[in-house]
């Protein structure tokens, strides 16, 4: 079984499981979706969800996070890892939207990268899921997933995001890049699976014996 036939069937799997998507992340606006992301770099989206609920009923504009200051950001924040990074990222972005783009969100990858904290992940699934426009964003867990499941060689980020793009349509990526994650949370886990029990990796690699060893992104 080649990679193209792998992806068809992993497609057909996860559209069976997943036919809908909703957004994990809680948000009021694209403003609050990119902050969200932000702070879910290393660590888990019900951890940020559980901090956000208290926090955009009264703070959802990048004036509002000017206004609060860097350290009460970070009290807001504390529950959440490296919290003092990111209130500094928060602060900053929100500065940085004020002054250069009139407190709006920007709709494209360049000027999303260039934001404080805003990496081509974080920037990738505000066009997709803030935006709609096609995008695939690739964390840690799609990376891993993706060399299980044999869409990659797991050289990187960068190139796992671009194997993926390769072999799914541009039209499945927003949806897909979900219910990847979406799957993995639930069948596929890091410490429970190892590329030998849910059934995407039975299907596609029926005679695996031996647990899959994944390079880190």
């Amino acid at each position: 079984m080649n990679e193209v036939q792998r992806s068809k069937i992993i497609l057909k799997i996860l559209n069976r499981i997943y036919p809908k998507t909703p957004i994990p992340l809680k948000h009021r606006n694209k403003f609050t979706l990119l902050v969200s992301v932000l702070l879910s770099a290393q660590t888990t989206d019900v951890n940020v969800n559980n901090v956000t609920k208290s926090i955009y009923p009264k703070y959802n504009k990048p004036e509002h996070f000017v206004k609060l200051g860097r350290k009460k950001i970070e009290r807001l924040i504390k529950s959440i890892g490296i919290y003092r990074v990111k209130a500094k990222s928060v602060y900053f972005l929100s500065k940085q939207l004020i002054e250069k783009h009139k407190g709006k969100v920007p709709e494209t990858f360049e000027e999303l990268e260039k934001l404080p904290g805003v990496g081509h992940k974080t920037a990738s699934v505000v066009m997709s899921q803030g935006f709609g426009h096609s995008a695939f964003p690739v964390d840690t867990h799609i990376h891993r997933l993706a060399q299980r499941w044999g869409l990659t060689n797991g050289k990187n980020v960068v190139q796992t995001e671009k194997d993926l793009k390769r072999l799914f349509h541009k039209k499945f990526w927003n949806k897909l890049h979900l219910q990847i994650i979406y799957y993995g949370r639930e069948y596929c886990k890091a410490r429970e699976c190892y590329g030998l029990t849910c059934k995407i990796c039975t299907t596609c690699y029926p005679k695996r014996k031996s647990p899959i060893k994944t390079k880190k992104a």
